[in-house]
């Protein structure tokens, strides 16, 4: 009888636990209602080249950048995203400019959204064609890049009455930039050093604005918000999701080195895109200097480019077929970043699939399911949805742990 009433009371501790990380979980938001929770935190120290130390593995997401100690708990999280995203700012593409909604007119004319942003005299203005499912909405809704869905099929969405909005790039800056005769370089006449992909954040940024300033009239939901487009489109798309928390699911379509791959892997693995091989108008210049064995001194990696997405839902898609997109770092890379989602009892909210076999920027059928999940759970909200997506068949024996290992150690060093 004793025994039976210890069984019991140890059955019920354990359901007990269960519901509390069940409750945990339910408090962590799917999405925030502006752009950065933690903006008003100040910035980290950066320093030059000469004075970082050099870390082998991949840098601890974890880790405070003044070395001060390491923090798993969430309430942390805001203040630990907010310094990696002022180091990939500082070391890689520029500071994301911040705007005013003052500053920001919008309305939206024969289904196309216009955005006028009006900064030191000077304007842009952003145009956004909207595709509606019918009915009144309001709609669930994809930015994407160059086209409405990106490079996805526009059946996943069209067949889920999910609106699509078609993010033109080039009108804030070209695939290849002429350094301070952008459109934005209007605007901001004192950061030509940007790279594009802090530019094209920033459209994306000022697109949501608009929808907002819109309103109800836009019948748009900005509260399910997905972004997605695939190669250099799908690095545009992480950075975008990384650096704007009203994202609530980001779709990374095979970004390659630069996107979801770890500059620090992506060295190791020959003639894939590395730090000292992508271009250079997606950068900054000064970004160069960290190429080859200089990557060990970044003070971050793209695991937690990654990790910025969190706790907002992330999808990787990889296609290993195409040596160039370094899918073993991105593997190494989105399996180290999916545990900052793991800590948080988050899991089902990051996953990755990269599968071969077809050609580059087209979704085979059979990755149509991990995709319908991720749009099915964060836009549709169909709890019971299975998202925990990690396929990798190629890349099984990958000892990704060797990278992340030392996390919580003080020692940078490989075992």
């Amino acid at each position: 009888m004793k025994n039976r009433k210890t069984h019991l009371l140890a059955l019920i501790m354990l359901l007990s636990m269960g519901m509390g990380t069940v409750t945990f979980a339910q408090k962590i938001p799917l999405v925030y209602n502006v752009e950065s929770t933690g903006i008003k935190n100040s910035s980290p120290v950066l320093p030059g080249i000469n004075e970082l130390p050099v870390v082998k593995p991949l840098t601890d997401p974890f880790q405070w950048s003044d070395g001060s100690g390491r923090s798993t708990n969430f309430k942390d999280w805001s203040r630990r995203r907010a310094e990696i995203a002022r180091e990939i700012e500082h070391y890689e593409i520029g500071e994301k400019p911040v705007v005013s909604k003052k500053d920001i007119t919008a309305d939206i004319v024969d289904d196309t959204l216009r955005v006028n942003v009006t900064v030191n005299g000077q304007t842009l203005t952003l145009k956004a064609k909207i595709t509606y499912p019918e009915g009144k909405g309001p709609f669930p809704a994809i930015i994407g890049i160059g086209r409405g869905t990106g490079s996805l099929p526009p059946v996943i969405f069209t067949s889920r009455n999910i609106a699509q909005i078609a993010f033109n790039f080039t009108q804030v800056m070209s695939h290849t930039q002429k350094r301070g005769n952008e459109p934005i370089n209007k605007l901001y006449p004192d950061q030509t050093d940007m790279g594009a992909y802090c530019a094209w954040s920033w459209g994306v940024s000022r697109i949501i604005d608009g929808l907002e300033i819109v309103g109800k009239k836009s019948k748009i939901d900005t509260r399910k918000l997905a972004i997605s487009g695939c190669s250099f489109a799908g690095k545009m798309a992480l950075f975008a999701g990384a650096f704007d928390e009203r994202i609530a699911l980001t779709i990374a379509q095979e970004p390659g080195g630069g996107g979801a791959a770890a500059w620090r892997v992506s060295e190791t693995l020959g003639e894939v895109e590395t730090l000292g091989r992508t271009s250079h108008a997606w950068f900054m210049e000064s970004m160069f200097q960290y190429k080859e064995d200089n990557v060990s001194k970044l003070p971050y990696d793209h695991h937690e480019l990654c990790a910025m997405v969190a706790p907002r839902a992330l999808l990787v898609l990889g296609n290993p077929d195409y040596v160039w997109l370094a899918d073993e770092s991105g593997y190494v890379s989105c399996r180290a970043a999916r545990k900052v989602w793991e800590t948080f009892g988050i899991a089902d909210r990051m996953g990755f699939s990269i599968v071969g076999g077809h050609g580059h920027c087209q979704l085979p059928t059979n990755q149509y399911p991990e995709v319908e999940a991720f749009v099915d759970k964060f836009l549709l909200d169909k709890k019971e949805v299975n998202t925990e997506v990690t396929i990798a068949p190629l890349y099984e024996k990958v000892d990704y742990e060797r990278w992340c290992k030392w996390w919580g150690t003080n020692d940078p060093s490989f075992p």
